[in-house]
Parts: C-alpha cells; sequence; structure tokens
C-alpha cells in the first residue's frame, strides 16, 4: 500500500489540483491508518473542491469513526445537497441511508 501512496503522490506531483488524486490519496492514508493525514486530505477537499461529491460520504464516515458525530452529521447533510445540485442519485441515497443509520444509532444525542 506504501508503494501505491508513494505512485499516486507522484502523479499528485504532476497535477497538484486533481481532486481525484488528493482522494485516492486521502484513501490511501485511511487504509494505512494515518489519521492525521486523512483529515487533512479531506479538509483539502472539502475547502478547494466542494463539488467533489465521493468526498462527502468517507468524510463524514470517518467522522463517525472518530467519535465527532455531530460533524459528521454536518457532513452527511452537505454531502446530500452536493450530490443533489450535481444530479448523482445514488451519491444521494448513500449519503441519506448513512445520515439516517447514524441518527437512529442509540448512541448518538441529538
Amino acid at each position: 500500500m506504501v508503494e501505491r501512496l508513494k505512485k499516486l503522490q507522484a502523479f499528485l506531483a504532476e497535477s497538484p489540483n486533481d481532486p481525484f488524486l488528493i482522494y485516492a490519496i486521502t484513501l490511501e492514508h485511511l487504509k494505512l491508518g494515518n489519521a492525521g493525514e486523512a483529515r487533512k486530505g479531506f479538509e483539502r477537499l472539502v475547502a478547494e473542491h466542494p463539488g467533489f461529491v465521493a468526498t462527502y460520504y468517507h468524510y463524514a464516515k470517518f467522522l463517525e469513526e472518530s467519535d465527532e458525530k455531530d460533524k459528521a452529521v454536518v457532513f452527511y447533510k452537505k454531502g446530500m445537497e452536493t450530490a443533489k445540485q450535481a444530479k448523482d442519485n445514488h451519491s444521494f441515497r448513500e449519503l441519506q441511508n448513512a445520515l439516517q443509520n447514524l441518527l437512529m444509532d442509540e448512541d448518538y444525542e441529538d
């Protein structure tokens, strides 16, 4: 996996503003357990590429698993708005289901 990360970083050096490459690197950091780097990647994507729909599900899941459930709710909702604007019904439903599951979780207190 480290080799894959290095290859992706080399591609990003050639195309530093490519949201897909930033996203792929962020997910590699998640797989490698580099939570801090993954968070930086998600934050960069949201700030620089807010229309990149795929970010929101994974970022909200990351926040949910990091016990930042209130923030996860915010990003599920932002993702739903972004998916709706992009007319990406599949992503909208995926985000909506994840949000509903989180809100139904008995450990979550609103």
